[in-house]
């Protein structure tokens, strides 16, 4: 199983409705809106790295008010 962090910066005024989305989409273990340079963290537990990057290209970027992403792999249990 892969780990991995989603640091999501948002358009302004987007952010609680592209949370709200994160949480009905399949693979993403938590979503938490938080403060400082990103607006939102969701948690992903995959197969594999694959799987990371397909849920994050063909899935988060594509909803609206996604305006980029940082993926951080868990190197941790």
């Amino acid at each position: 199983m892969t780990k991995a962090y989603i640091l999501i910066e948002t358009a302004v005024g987007k952010s609680r409705t592209v949370a709200a989305r994160l949480k009905d989409v399949e693979g993403i273990d938590t979503v938490d809106p938080v403060t400082g340079p990103y607006d939102i963290i969701a948690v992903v537990g995959a197969s594999d790295l694959n799987a990371v990057g397909n849920l994050v290209s063909s899935v988060i970027h594509t909803l609206d008010g996604v305006e980029r992403t940082v993926t951080c792999l868990s190197v941790g249990n």
